[in-house]
């Protein structure tokens, strides 16, 4: 009778990083390039503290939402001025801190920039060039268990978000709608679905339950909000684009480049 001994070379003894013959490297750096132009674009505008208030429409960039400094122009801070009017310090501080931190946290983005900025790894099938691999068990990777924490927050930012977006419908001396009110608007409206697709959310609806037979509304927003979840990768791109598509369009405005197109009023 023999014995059968099983053993486990791990990885193929070969000198080629990966066998794979696509272009595995495409996805990480498209990645890089995208996050870092975008990152670059909105750390200039926030920190431009000028071209962020539209005062005709009310059209407010909602990279200086809320404006709470008190160099902000007085109508544009609906929940009042109170920071101090520092030139390093942003005229939206109360709240990007916390929305930068929801999307580092964010369980996209991690992939995101962990495959393109870290190579950890890089693609699949290609072996990474960190000799040691500790996962977010230390500092400061150890801070993205605060995810749930910081979605909380940007559910409240999204409402400051809708404020502002209602406060856009309004014309000269009523109710009205621009170009500018609309991309407002739908920006706000794909934010709300970045926000509610998050894995937080989800587990939020329906974590911790035995039976959904007992809990029918918590099934119901449990499943609605994993269908949106299927397309958070989407989403979170998508967000960004608008994000940047509004402020430009408000900063265009403020600017005088060109003139809003009314549609209301």
């Amino acid at each position: 009778m023999s014995t059968i001994t099983e053993t486990s070379a791990g990885r193929a003894r070969i000198s080629a990083r990966t066998l794979r013959t696509d272009r595995w490297w495409l996805p990480p750096l498209l990645t890089v390039a995208g996050l870092t132009a975008w990152v670059s674009y909105a750390t200039v505008r926030v920190f431009m503290q000028k071209w962020y208030w539209v005062p005709e429409y009310h059209y407010l960039t909602p990279f200086y939402s809320p404006c709470v400094s008190t160099g902000c122009e007085p109508e544009s801070a609906l929940f009042g001025r109170f920071l101090p009017n520092w030139g390093i310090l942003p005229f939206g501080a109360l709240t990007l801190p916390f929305l930068l931190m929801f999307r580092l946290t964010c369980y996209y983005y991690r992939k995101a920039y962990y495959r393109g900025f870290w190579a950890s790894p890089p693609a699949c099938a290609v072996a990474e060039r960190h000799k040691r691999y500790t996962g977010e068990t230390r500092w400061p990777l150890l801070g993205q268990n605060l995810h749930r924490y910081f979605f909380y927050v940007a559910v409240l930012i999204s409402v400051i978000n809708t404020i502002d977006a209602v406060d856009s419908l309004r014309g000269n001396g009523g109710f009205g709608v621009g170009l500018g009110s609309l991309i407002i608007t739908g920006n706000v409206v794909l934010l709300w679905a970045y926000t509610v697709s998050c894995h937080s959310c989800r587990s939020i609806m329906g974590g911790r339950l035995n039976h959904f037979s007992k809990h029918p509304l918590r099934y119901k927003l449990w499943t609605q909000v994993s269908k949106l979840n299927a397309k958070h990768q989407e989403l979170a791109w998508i967000t960004l684009g608008t994000l940047a598509l509004t402020d430009f369009y408000v900063m265009a405005l403020s600017a005088g480049w060109f003139s809003d197109p009314r549609i209301v009023n």
